[in-house]
Order: structure tokens, then C-alpha cells, then sequence
């Protein structure tokens, strides 16, 4: 399995961003792919997941400003990030839960894609 994240950059606060991630190799029908996110001096965060099924989850922090999405035909999971905050600065990852639908801390996660940074600027 290989992910590929893309579309970090730098933004003002209020702006917006589109990560994407490229996911090749899953084998099994279900599965979870998901974005996390992790800032200097703290733990990685779940931001957003979405299940096989199509099934969304949100962090509270980015609920209503943030929407993860996926291409089937482009094997690809999106994250569309609006109304950016400074708080929103991280690294990104993009990751996948093989065999399962079920949001799990970060070490359950099988595997992971390349961060890509993001950096609100005030």
C-alpha cells in the first residue's frame, strides 16, 4: 500500500487549501482512510476519516470548516480545508486502517503517506 499526500502550502487565516492523497494497493473491502495532523511540541491528532462505506469523521476542532472527501476513479481521498486558522499549522499525514472501519489511535493505523505542511499565516 502507498499513499501520497499533496497540496500543503501556506495561506492566511480565512483562506483555504485541498490536500489530496494518492492511495494505491488496498486489497481489502473494508477499510478507513484518514488525515491526522501534528504541530511542533504536540502528539498527532486525528483532523478528519472516511470509511469504505463513505462514512465521515470529524475532530470537533476542524468540524464544520473542513470535509474530507474521495475519488473512487482516482483513488484519491481529498481534504478541503476552509476558514484556515493559526491552530491549523501543522504537518499533515494521510493514512489508512486496512481491515477496518473503526477510528483508532494513530499506532493502529497500517500505513502512512508523506506529511505535507500546512501553515496558516495571521
Amino acid at each position: 500500500v502507498q499513499l501520497q499526500a499533496s497540496g500543503g502550502g501556506l495561506v492566511q487565516t480565512g483562506g483555504s487549501l485541498r490536500l489530496a492523497c494518492s492511495v494505491s494497493g488496498i486489497s481489502k473491502d473494508y477499510y478507513l482512510l484518514g488525515w491526522y495532523r501534528q504541530a511542533p511540541g504536540k502528539e498527532r491528532e486525528l483532523v478528519a476519516a472516511i470509511t469504505s462505506g463513505g462514512n465521515t469523521f470529524y475532530a470537533d476542532s476542524v468540524k464544520g470548516r473542513f470535509t474530507i472527501s474521495r475519488d473512487n476513479a482516482k483513488n484519491t481521498v481529498y481534504l478541503q480545508m476552509n476558514s484556515l486558522k493559526s491552530e491549523d499549522t501543522a504537518v499533515y499525514y494521510c493514512n489508512t486502517r486496512v481491515g477496518s472501519t473503526v477510528v483508532a489511535p494513530p499506532s493502529q493505523y497500517d500505513y502512512w503517506g508523506q506529511g505535507t505542511q500546512v501553515t496558516v499565516s495571521s
